[in-house]
C-alpha cells in the first residue's frame, strides 16, 4: 500500500512530453489530502490537473463513517468497492507522474522506509482513477493508485509487514501512456494491472530524519518529548 510519494516538478527535465507542463504549485513528497497533477485524456486532448491524493477526501467523509483511506485501490475488486467502483466503470483512468513512492521494509525487524523508483532513476507514471468533487469554489478532482499482489515479485514482495499480503502499485511502461488512457472498456484496462519488472527497478533504505526533541526550553509547560 503505497500512502507516500515524490511527484515530478516543474523545475525538473521534461520527461513527459505529450502531457502540459503543472501551472499550480505541489509539494516535493506527497501524502493524503496533498494536492498533485495527475495526467487525463479529454475531449480536447491530454490535461496535467490539480487533484488530491485519496479517492474520497477526508472532508467528504460523512461525520458519522470513521475516517478510512483511499489512496490505494486493489485491481481485485475495484469494479465492487463503493469507493472506486463508480470511477473505474466509467473509465476514469489516470497517470501519476513520480519519481519515487515509499514502502515499509521489515528485514531488520522493524519498520524502515524504502524509497522506490527506476534503475535508471528516470520519472515514471502509476495507472490511477479519478473522480469529481463539486466544491464551494467549484469542481475539484481527487484520484488513487491502482495496485496488484506482489507476493511473487522479486522486489515488491520485500515489504510491508511479515504475514501481511504484499501489494505494488501498477507501473505503466511509457509506450503505453495513451494506450492507458484511451481505454475503451473496463477489460482493456484490466489488461494494464500488471506488475512491473524488478530488473528495471531500484530500492534503497530512505528512512525519515529524526524529529527535534521537545525540550521544557522551546516547550516550558511541557514533559521532555522525542
Amino acid at each position: 500500500m503505497c500512502t507516500s510519494y515524490e511527484p515530478t516538478h516543474r523545475d525538473e527535465p521534461d520527461s513527459f512530453d505529450i502531457f502540459p507542463l503543472a501551472d499550480f504549485d505541489y509539494k516535493r513528497e506527497i501524502y493524503k489530502d496533498y494536492t498533485a497533477p495527475i495526467f487525463r485524456r479529454g475531449a480536447e486532448g491530454y490535461s496535467t490537473d490539480p487533484a488530491t491524493f485519496g479517492i474520497v477526501p477526508r472532508k467528504h467523509i460523512p461525520p458519522n463513517v470513521k475516517v478510512f483511506d483511499t489512496m490505494n485501490a486493489r485491481a481485485e475488486t475495484v469494479a465492487e468497492r463503493r469507493s472506486f467502483s463508480g470511477s473505474w466503470n466509467r473509465l476514469r483512468l489516470c497517470l501519476i507522474p513520480c519519481k519515487s513512492f515509499f514502502e515499509p521494509n521489515y528485514e531488520t525487524g522493524k519498520a524502515v522506509r524504502w524509497k522506490i523508483g527506476m534503475a535508471d532513476s528516470s520519472p515514471f507514471a502509476i495507472a490511477g482513477l479519478w473522480r469529481a468533487w463539486d466544491e464551494p469554489e467549484g469542481e475539484a478532482l481527487s484520484f488513487t493508485m491502482l495496485t496488484v499482489n506482489s507476493n511473487e515479485h522479486p522486489l515488491m514482495r520485500r515489504f510491508h509487514r511479515p504475514g501481511d499480503e504484499k501489494r505494488s502499485v501498477v507501473i505503466v511502461p511509457r509506450e503505453g501512456y495513451a494506450d492507458w488512457l484511451g481505454c475503451s472498456s473496463t477489460d482493456e484496462a484490466r489488461s494494464f494491472l500488471n506488475l512491473f519488472p524488478a530488473d528495471d527497478m531500484r530500492a534503497e533504505a530512505y528512512p525519515l530524519p529524526p524529529r527535534r526533541p521537545v525540550t521544557r526550553a522551546s516547550a516550558p509547560n511541557q514533559p521532555d518529548l522525542l
